[in-house]
C-alpha cells in the first residue's frame, strides 16, 4: 500500500551536504470512532455560528479577529498582516544544527513523531551517509524546521532504512515535576516487602509488543453502534465499579506471588478411571471434541452390552 501524501518537503541539510527530503506523520487519528453534532429532532447535522458575547448577535466572517486577552474582558487586537510580518519565513530546510547522545534527551521533549525519507532518487547518497554517521555514534541530530508557521526543533535518529523526527517541546511548555512529587511522602520500604514486589515483576516481565495493546472503549463503541444499526436495544446502564478490600500490603504481594505460583503451575496428571465409573459427558468445542462423543443412542447401546 502506498503511503500518504507528504505532510512536508524540502532538504535536509548538514553543513555543505543536503538532500531533498519528504516528511510525513508518523501518527493517525482517522481510524478512530468520532461523532458530529446533530440536532436530536431532525438528525440533521449543527452548525457552529460565531455570537458576540456581549449582544449575543451573530457575526459575519469579515468581522472575526483575534485578540489576546491582558486582563479579565479586556483584549489586545492583532490583524493577520501583523502575524504575518513576524511569521518565520519557511525555506523548506531542515537545518542540523548539533548532535547529541541519544540517551541525554528528555523523553518529555517529544512531541509528535515524522518518518523522513528521501525524496525520489536524487541525493540518496548523502541521506545514507547522515543517517549511518548517527547510527554508528549512537548520536540524535538537533535542527530546525519551520512547520504551520512555527519554528520547530526537530530531534531526528535512523529508524530502519530511514529517518524518524520527533518535534520537540520548548522548556516554557513543560510542567516542573517538583510542583507534583515534592509533597510525596519518603517513604522507607521493608526489604521483604520490596523483594515479594521485585519477584512480581520478574515473573511478569516480557518484550514490549503494542499490538497487544487493546482500545477497550473503541471496541465497546463499535459494538454498540453496530447493535443500534442492527436496530438492537442498546443497555443505558453504567457498569459498577469495581470494589477494592484494603488489605495488608504484605499479605497482599505474598497472595500475588501464589497466584502467579498456581497460574504458572503444570496441570496435574488425570487419575486412573475406575471400572464402571460413570462420566460426566460435556460438549467440546471443535470438531474433534464434538466427534468424540457419541449420540445418546449409541451410549445407551453401550451400557446394555456392558451389563449384559
Amino acid at each position: 500500500m502506498a503511503p500518504a501524501r507528504p505532510y512536508w518537503k524540502g532538504h535536509l541539510k548538514l553543513s555543505l551536504v543536503s538532500c531533498p527530503v519528504a516528511l510525513y506523520a508518523g501518527t493517525s487519528s482517522t481510524d478512530r470512532v468520532s461523532f458530529r453534532q446533530i440536532n436530536k429532532k431532525t438528525g440533521n447535522r449543527l452548525r457552529q455560528q460565531l455570537v458576540d458575547e456581549i449582544t449575543r448577535e451573530p457575526i459575519e466572517a469579515a468581522d472575526k479577529g483575534r485578540g489576546y486577552e491582558y486582563a479579565k474582558d479586556a483584549y489586545i487586537l492583532v490583524d493577520d498582516e501583523e502575524l504575518d510580518a513576524i511569521a518565520i519565513e519557511s525555506n523548506h530546510t531542515i537545518e542540523i544544527d548539533s548532535f547529541v547522545a541519544r540517551e541525554q534527551i528528555d523523553e518529555r521533549y517529544l512531541d509528535s513523531p515524522y518518518y523522513i525519507t528521501p525524496n525520489g532518487q536524487v541525493g540518496q547518497d548523502a541521506f545514507a551517509v547522515i543517517r549511518e554517521a548517527m547510527r554508528g555514534k549512537n548520536m540524535a541530530a538537533l535542527g530546525r524546521v519551520v512547520l504551520a508557521k512555527r519554528e520547530r526543533v526537530i530531534m531526528l535518529e535512523p529508524r530502519d532504512k530511514g529517518l524518524i523526527g520527533y518535534t520537540l517541546r520548548y522548556p516554557y511548555e513543560l510542567r516542573e515535576a517538583k510542583e507534583y512529587f515534592d509533597d510525596i511522602s519518603d517513604v522507607k520500604v521493608a526489604p521483604d516487602t520490596l523483594q515479594l514486589a521485585e519477584h512480581i515483576l520478574s515473573s511478569k516481565a516480557t518484550d514490549f509488543d503494542p499490538s497487544r495493546f487493546v482500545d477497550h472503549y473503541e471496541e465497546a463503541v463499535v459494538s454498540m453502534l453496530k447493535k443500534k444499526q442492527a436496530g438492537m436495544t442498546v443497555s443505558r446502564e453504567r457498569a459498577a465499579p469495581r470494589q477494592y478490600n484494603v488489605v495488608n500490603l504484605a499479605d497482599a504481594l505474598r497472595l500475588s506471588v501464589a497466584q502467579e505460583g498456581a497460574a504458572s503451575a503444570p496441570p496435574k496428571k488425570a487419575r486412573k478411571r475406575i471400572e464402571r465409573q460413570g462420566e460426566m459427558l460435556l460438549a467440546i468445542p471443535g470438531k474433534q471434541g464434538k466427534d468424540a462423543i457419541g449420540k445418546p443412542a449409541d451410549r445407551t447401546r453401550t451400557r446394555q452390552k456392558r451389563t449384559g
